[in-house]
């Protein structure tokens, strides 16, 4: 059985601790807040014992230097061959005043709250380049955070590039982790057609539809032809995975559907693709 290793870290308020619960849900071996200087005897450890297999780490702004000096510390994994992903944990600053009011926890940078939040940023986005996959938790309720973690590290390709298809409405904000935003919006809205409104993109009723538009069929051609096209740049990046943000005004049915279909071509040419509805049930 193959080494799963998972750094999870981000902004704070973000979901990084909900994500390691998610993570021991699905049998892993979770340590929290590690500080970065005893990562070296980690990597030994994990490369010496069989039952630490699945590990997921969290890290936080607390460990200061971690950011900065982050290529020196995650080293010992790579002087033993261990592979590892960065999993970048982010939020609307709006959400995120929101969480902290709620829990009354005081930020890890201990300033005010709107001044703490930005120099967080700034520190983070170094490693935010770095990350494997940016999770954006902004519309994200705990069960469709740990179906999505589930999705992603049973995928038989982790280590290969992943197209992340990511449907949503623009009335509840744009998904931050999205690489490339389609706007669907000129296409007829079947919410205005009364026996499709309570209908989503994912019914026949709502695709025929849409499928019906001189515009429709050669316009998922197209985007289907320009995503091929960036792939090999995206990983000449070196990145393993490309996240497409499909959106229609509320992301229930026209953004959906487009969604689907783009995926049905990329699936069809080889490609590792996952979908998630965001706003499909709102």
């Amino acid at each position: 059985m193959k080494r799963r290793i998972f750094i999870i870290t981000g902004i704070s308020g973000s979901g990084k601790s909900q994500a390691l619960k998610c993570f021991e849900d699905l049998g892993f071996h979770c340590i929290d807040n590690i500080p970065a200087k005893l990562l070296p005897n980690l990597a030994q450890l994990i490369n010496k014992e069989d039952y630490l297999k699945n590990v997921a780490l969290g890290i936080d702004i607390r460990e200061a230097k971690f950011s900065k000096n982050f290529s020196d510390y995650i080293a010992c994994f790579d002087e033993f061959k261990i592979p590892y992903k960065i999993l970048f944990f982010d939020c609307d600053d709006k959400i995120l005043f929101q969480r902290f009011s709620e829990t009354r926890h005081k930020h890890p940078l201990g300033e005010n709250l709107s001044i703490a939040i930005k120099k967080e940023r700034k520190i983070l986005d170094p490693l935010k380049e770095k990350a494997d996959r940016v999770i954006d938790t902004t519309k994200l309720a705990l069960g469709e955070l740990k179906e999505l973690l589930s999705s992603f590290i049973t995928s038989k390709s982790v280590r290969d590039f992943k197209i992340n298809m990511v449907s949503f409405g623009y009335k509840y904000g744009i998904p931050l982790d999205a690489d490339i935003v389609m706007d669907v919006r000129f296409l007829p809205n079947p919410f205005y057609v009364k026996k499709l409104r309570n209908k989503s993109g994912v019914d026949i009723e709502v695709k025929r539809y849409l499928s019906k538009q001189k515009i429709y069929s050669g316009f998922i051609r197209e985007w289907f032809v320009q995503i091929k096209k960036l792939i090999p740049l995206y990983i000449k990046e070196g990145k393993s995975y490309l996240t497409v943000a499909v959106g229609c005004t509320g992301g229930k049915h026209r953004s959906v559907a487009v969604c689907e279909d783009l995926a049905k071509y990329l699936i069809s040419s080889g490609y590792d693709v996952s979908r998630f509805h965001r706003d499909m049930r709102k």
